[in-house]
């Protein structure tokens, strides 16, 4: 793996300051006069690597965009039911949430109505993610990890409609103790449709997965 041109450096630190005054300010009162002031420099020099503020909105969105695939990388190698768990506990996760700023990712998917090319752009990278975990529910129910009545496919659509959800409500909700409390309950759901259950052990703890409803005293809990 070659290494990074400056070219790509520069154009990386640029965008992170783009995301960080975006973030305070909003993306619409965000300019590459702004940005340049932030980085102490002439606003020449982002010119030079973006002619303009739609070059830079792309480049964030990709930015935004290549956060998300880190939800797939899991500690646990191969298809098995603690990879489809451990993988489902990200998704539904402060970590997750805090990968990228709500507001500002709003902003950006909200450009999808009158912007083909960022339209594209999501729709490309949200497609892999569903593919993905698509791939990682077939698997585990080909290798007998997990009971699957359903397509894989049409479950992680489900399971992603519920944190494309979950994420925009919360995103309305003050109390911390109410954020855990629904995010939780959300988890849970989605993974009821892999047929796993979880026990809770104690407070904090992720519990104990179960690939089979009627593993546990014969209901999901």
């Amino acid at each position: 793996m070659g290494r990074k041109s400056l070219k790509d450096i520069r154009q990386r630190e640029i965008i992170e300051v783009f995301y960080a005054v975006a973030k305070r300010e909003g993306l619409e009162n965000t300019s590459i006069a702004k940005i340049a002031r932030e980085m102490n420099t002439n606003p020449s020099l982002i010119i030079h690597y973006f002619q303009t503020k739609e070059d830079l909105i792309y480049e964030l969105i990709d930015y935004i965009l290549s956060q998300y695939q880190l939800i797939f990388q899991i500690e646990r190698e191969g298809a098995t039911r603690e990879a489809l768990v451990e993988t489902i506990d990200k998704l539904f996760s402060k970590k997750w949430n805090d990968l990228f700023d709500d507001g500002l990712s709003f902003s950006c998917y909200a450009l999808i109505f009158r912007n083909e090319t960022v339209k594209e752009k999501f729709k490309s990278v949200l497609d892999l993610l569903h593919t993905r975990l698509a791939t990682l529910i077939r698997q585990c129910a080909e290798n007998g990890e997990i009971r699957l009545t359903e397509d894989p496919r049409v479950v992680a659509d489900l399971i992603f409609v519920i944190v494309d959800g979950a994420y925009y409500y919360l995103s309305l909700v003050s109390d911390p103790a109410e954020f855990d409390r629904k995010l939780t309950e959300y988890k849970l759901r989605a993974l009821r449709l892999l047929s796993i259950s979880l026990i809770p052990v104690s407070a904090g703890d992720r519990g104990q997965a179960y690939s089979h409803p009627d593993d546990v005293d014969g209901q999901a809990r």
